[in-house]
């Protein structure tokens, strides 16, 4: 399978993922990809699928520190992102391809296991995506 990377430097160790459940104003998922010494991060409003080629709408945020990968708990009333955050999922993923449009990765965790595509959403705005898992 070919890999395709943006000027990644690979090492043995498999890099992290984590999707939180944020109950904020809105439900909504947070998924964190490690990827360069940061957290790359999405909001998925709809519970991330296990089902195949069945779509869910991602929204680029904010890279968060690595460190706020392993939290759960309340973020204070008043306070950016106010709610109740707890791990929905979590374990170690394989980066497949990493570019500016196409994310596709392995994941091993508990909910989340195979291969995922986020691709960049153009029609919608730079920083929308459209998340799926991959057949096979």
């Amino acid at each position: 399978m070919p890999q395709i990377y943006d000027d990644i430097i690979m090492t043995e160790v498999k890099p992290l993922f984590v999707v939180h459940l944020h109950r904020a104003r809105r439900l909504h998922f947070d998924l964190r990809l490690e990827h360069r010494g940061v957290l790359a991060s999405w909001a998925v409003p709809k519970e991330p699928s296990t089902v195949p080629g069945e779509k869910r709408l991602a929204l680029q945020t904010e890279d968060h520190p690595l460190e706020y990968g392993g939290f759960e708990g309340t973020i204070p009333e008043g306070e950016y992102g106010a709610g109740t955050v707890t791990i929905w999922d979590q374990g170690t993923y394989e980066p497949i391809v990493w570019s500016h449009d196409k994310i596709e990765v392995l994941f091993h965790g508990t909910r989340l296991k195979g291969r995922y595509v986020l691709v960049r959403f153009k029609r919608a705005g730079e920083k929308e995506w459209l998340m799926f898992k991959v057949k096979g």
